[in-house]
């Protein structure tokens, strides 16, 4: 039997189970703690949190870029062992509607094929490269969606 996934707003009262989730799911790009407490607590951010008896393990944060009117996708990512159960989909498309904007973007390591295949899957299309974006000095892919 499935657990039941909760998905609702995330405070700065997740900090470390955000922390903890950056960790494990982005070794290589873990943001600085100053980073994480600023997008849980900023109000301009949409940041919202799965949770599995009351675990958190998923999360995911966004902005809206006024001057564009477009939103950006900061961080989303679920832990490894709740992978491909629908959690990322949830939090994305819950982030989207939030946002509000007719275009979201976001950007995800070059080598991270799964990642790249899950955005498209959801109607997210190569945008533009960061050339050595990513610590490694690996580019970054920008995808974007348009919201209809």
């Amino acid at each position: 039997m499935q657990k039941e996934i909760i998905i609702s707003e995330a405070s700065w009262k997740d900090f470390s189970q955000v922390m903890e989730l950056e960790r494990v799911c982005f070794p290589q790009d873990v943001w600085p703690m100053f980073d994480v407490l600023g997008v849980l607590s900023f109000p301009w951010f949409v940041r919202i949190k799965a949770e599995v008896d009351l675990k958190l393990v998923g999360f995911i944060a966004g902005e809206v870029k006024k001057a564009k009117m477009e939103g950006w996708i900061s961080t989303i990512g679920t832990l490894p062992e709740y992978q491909r159960n629908g959690i990322g989909k949830k939090l994305l498309l819950d982030c989207e509607k939030k946002l509000n904007v007719p275009i979201i973007k976001l950007s995800v390591r070059k080598s991270n094929l799964r990642a790249i295949e899950f955005y498209r899957g959801l109607g997210y299309e190569f945008a533009g490269t960061w050339k050595k974006y990513y610590k490694g000095d690996e580019d970054g892919i920008v995808m974007q969606k348009e919201i209809r």
